[in-house]
């Protein structure tokens, strides 16, 4: 039977040496464990399944919709709560027998660990499956056919191959304690604020979370329905609503965001996640990158050098564009064998996009090659000795390691086999349905091969700061300048080397979460694959249900007017597939194409870590100089697009408040509620937005303060002689 402990009161006294190196850990992780708490119970296996299969329906069904919502796991650690608590209420608590074992609907109160893998089960369907994506474009975008087989086996296998990555650098990123993975405190902060009281005997903490949640889902019907202009605020764009150029540097959507305001949540939180959990030292490194990026080199790139005829195109876009400002038109370029028609690409001329896209790019590629120097150098002596000898204890072993060493931990051939099952099912697909997917079985064991040598220094960065590079670029670079003309290949490789390496971050991040909180190894795998396995049919099954039966889904061109139905998401993965597997690397980065410049970034990100290193070596006191994290500096504009410099401005100042000031100033406040309100903030927001969808959904409610930020003229060229529509020519 669980017992409430207070918080702060009970915990023990543990050596000096068994702390954490990490602070936040020590003030938000708890020291002590319970290993008689129940975990296979009913309770959890039904709460668990059910919530793996609403959030995979309903984060599918909504992604294609123009304004997609994102349904997430603290979503489900809130709704759990009560209804497990209502279970061990009202379910008999009478034993059954089958055979020798014993078993009981209602084992006792309602426990965290329980809460723990509902949580991580509904964790599961919290995405949609990367590689749905393909299947849409395939169907909506490229109007070609590929078989419901081949397109369940593509989603399964590379959902699932991230588990033998995992299983292979568990002990590198999961057990040592500098590895603390930022993300999982606020996950953490709330099991125990929901489950726990505080020394005078009170919940505290879970009263804030009740009162946080309440406010934000109030609020957020105003930003989110009455009054979505909130949502953007552009004080240049209302009063200067005729001029370019004030919008330009105006907008927070389609420009600089100067003088741009949110009071909107999800603009803070939606593509860098929420600011409260991100560790100052990455915060600082992304905004360094981005003022670097987006005020200094971007601004002189266009109008003071007009770089890549940059004036021709908007500022900020993922849009693709001739050479006379128009929007490329693609499907004019592909034949009946689904490959580039050089002729009538010849004919339209090269594909062009916008000089802040093609810088995005280039550091991308700086980024990847600086992830691989920066862990190499500075942390590649750590993980050379835990390969050595990796079963000993050290210093990296705290308290938290040593409670989960009462559990029998996961056997590794159950990863291995997982590994190899899914590897031998990928390549039946390359060669079965190779027609469909264009991906040869060669090309499939190169990306295999990347994901594995990648998926290391990007855990150890996450693990450590809380961002995640990402391979997409660098594998639709490679697999383009291999297979040009081929853009079902293309994506296909980009899905089994980047998504895959993703899928193993995200195990691992999880199997971290059951470490601070004591699950037990076994099930929390049992649990992950169960719930990847049922995600992934449910995704599948969603997006060919709707491509299907939506007649034009995702061509806004030919939808009725104002229909939800237009995938953005899907449009810039379509984007891509067109640039990296269409047309190819050569006619966009090489001789044939106008960006070639942006291969000396791969250059920069090999020698950018490096300087700092050798800085670290000569003035070895000073310790802020190992702080400077190169792949997330040059990564912290990654998300643009299709983040905007609203989103980065909004978070960098939350970031700053809260991880800089209030920590410093008023730490006890922090320990016990920065986590809490981040978490009520995020959950009360996605509560309000299942209410506004299902039952404001089909309500009109039109206004000036629904009509966004008004600045329809940010998107503007400003070359002279360029028409675009609803632009003025000069």
């Amino acid at each position: 039977m669980e017992i409430e402990k207070n918080v702060g009161e009970s915990e023990k006294k543990i050596p000096e040496e068994e702390e954490s190196p990490i602070e936040q850990v020590r003030l938000t992780v708890s020291n002590e464990d319970d290993p008689t708490l129940p975990v296979w119970t009913f309770r959890m296996w039904f709460l668990g399944f059910l919530s793996c299969t609403i959030l995979a329906f309903l984060n599918t069904f909504f992604s294609y919709r123009t304004q997609p919502l994102s349904i997430t796991m603290i979503t489900v650690q809130v709704a759990a709560l009560p209804v497990g608590k209502f279970m061990a209420k009202v379910l008999p608590t009478r034993k059954f027998m089958i055979g020798t074992w014993e078993f009981s609907l209602n084992p006792g109160p309602f426990n965290m660990k329980e809460h723990v893998l509902i949580s991580m089960f509904a964790n599961c369907g919290a995405g949609t499956a990367y590689a749905v994506s393909i299947v849409t474009i395939i169907k909506a975008f490229y109007m070609r056919n590929i078989s419901f087989a081949a397109g369940w086996i593509l989603v399964i296998t590379t959902q699932v191959l991230g588990y033998g990555w995992a299983g292979i650098m568990k002990k590198y990123v999961v057990y040592p304690a500098e590895m603390w993975w930022p993300g999982n405190m606020v996950l953490v902060s709330l099991f125990r604020a929901l489950h726990e009281k505080n020394s005078d005997g009170k919940r505290k903490r879970g009263k804030f979370f009740v009162v946080v949640l309440a406010c934000s889902f109030i609020w957020y019907i105003v930003p989110g329905f009455l009054f979505s202009t909130l949502s953007n605020l552009s004080l240049l764009c209302l009063f200067y609503p005729k001029s370019v150029l004030a919008q330009q540097l105006g907008s927070g959507m389609k420009g600089l965001g100067i003088l741009s305001f949110t009071f909107d949540w999800s603009t803070v939180a939606s593509y860098l996640g929420s600011p409260l959990v991100c560790p100052l030292f990455a915060i600082i490194n992304v905004v360094v990158g981005y003022i670097a990026v987006v005020y200094v080199v971007t601004p002189i790139s266009y109008w003071g050098f007009n770089f890549y005829n940059a004036k021709k195109f908007p500022m900020f876009s993922s849009h693709l564009f001739d050479d006379k400002g128009q929007k490329y038109e693609i499907n004019s370029i592909v034949n009946s064998k689904f490959e580039l028609d050089e002729v009538a690409y010849a004919k339209h001329g090269k594909i062009n996009i916008t000089t802040f896209f093609a810088l995005t790019y280039g550091l991308n590629f700086a980024a990847v090659v600086a992830t691989l120097t920066q862990v190499g150098l500075f942390n590649g002596k750590e993980i050379i000795e835990r390969f050595r000898s990796s079963n000993k204890s050290g210093k990296s072993e705290d308290i938290h390691t040593k409670l989960m060493k009462k559990y029998p931990d996961i056997p590794g051939w159950w990863f291995h086999g997982l590994l190899v099952l899914s590897l031998a099912l990928s390549l039946v697909l390359c060669i079965v349905w190779v027609d469909e997917i264009q991906l040869p079985w060669w090309g499939l064991l190169m990306a295999a091969t990347m994901a594995w040598l990648f998926t290391l220094p990007i855990s150890i960065i996450t693990a450590t700061t809380n961002m995640s590079p990402g391979l997409n670029v660098i594998t639709e670079y490679i697999i383009g300048l291999i297979i040009p003309g081929k853009p079902i290949a293309n994506v296909c490789f980009k899905t089994y080397g980047y998504i895959s390496m993703s899928q193993a971050v995200t195990f691992l991040a999880d199997f971290k979460l059951g470490h601070y909180m004591k699950i037990p190894p076994r099930s929390m795998f049992i649990v992950q694959l169960l719930g990847t396995l049922i995600a992934g049919t449910i995704n599948m099954g969603v997006a060919w249900w709707l491509l299907t039966n939506i007649t034009n889904i995702c061509q806004d061109q030919l939808l009725p007017e104002n229909s939800p139905w237009t995938c953005p998401g899907t449009r810039v993965f379509f984007d891509a597939s067109v640039i990296w597997g269409l047309v190819g690397p050569k006619r966009m980065f090489g001789s044939l194409g106008n960006y070639s410049g942006q291969n000396w970034f791969f250059l920069g990100g090999l020698i950018a870590p490096l300087i700092v290193w050798l800085l670290h070596k000569a003035f070895p006191k000073q310790s802020w100089i190992k702080l400077i994290n190169i792949p997330v500096l040059l990564g912290a504009t990654a998300g643009m697009p299709p983040a905007t410099t609203l989103n980065f401005n909004s978070w960098i100042c939350f970031g700053l408040v809260f991880n800089l000031f209030v920590f410093r100033y008023k730490k006890n406040w922090w320990q016990n509620y920065n986590y809490v309100l981040s978490a009520g903030l995020d959950a009360g927001l996605a509560f309000m937005g299942v209410f506004i969808y299902f039952v404001l959904g089909k309500v009109k409610f039109e206004w000036w303060g629904t009509g966004g930020e008004h600045c329809a003229l940010a998107s503007c060229p400003t070359a002279k002689g360029i028409q675009f529509k609803g632009c003025p020519v000069r």
